[in-house]
């Protein structure tokens, strides 16, 4: 018969039932418990393994909305800025609507007002949406 040493949490810390010189305990718990008719029935022990599957599926689920989520959009906007050309009109994430001039490696040249011929270098990262590709208001 297996016994346990049941601990209780005081306010002083953690505290047990005083144990004996052959190492019995004054609070035991038997591993087995009697049932209505008499006889031994053994506890069930709770098992883990759904735990662990729960909580692998909530890391997988987690990873999917915190990392893959936007990598994919990142991808997609570098995608739309390789594919930038002249004449394109867009939009930059400070809400600019201009038209590309010329493309300088990191750097695009949008053209923002036809009267004046007032030109404007912003960063690549900067543009925000390509109107003319995307179907957007001209």
């Amino acid at each position: 018969m297996d016994y346990y040493l049941i601990l209780a949490a005081g306010e002083s810390g953690i505290a047990s039932e005083p144990v004996g010189a052959d190492g019995t305990s004054s609070t035991i718990v038997p591993d087995k418990q009697a049932d209505p008719n008499g006889t031994a029935v053994a506890k069930k022990k709770p098992f883990g393994g759904m735990q662990i599957v729960f909580l692998a599926l909530m890391l997988v689920m987690m990873y999917m909305i915190l990392f893959r989520g936007p990598r994919k959009k990142q991808q997609q906007h570098k995608q739309m800025v390789r594919e930038l050309s002249k004449n394109d009109k867009v939009r930059t994430i400070g809400g600019i609507i201009g038209t590309v001039v010329d493309i300088k490696g990191d750097e695009v040249i949008l053209k923002i007002d036809e009267s004046n011929n007032t030109k404007m270098r912003v960063s690549a990262s900067a543009i925000g949406r390509n109107m003319s590709k995307e179907g957007g208001p001209q």
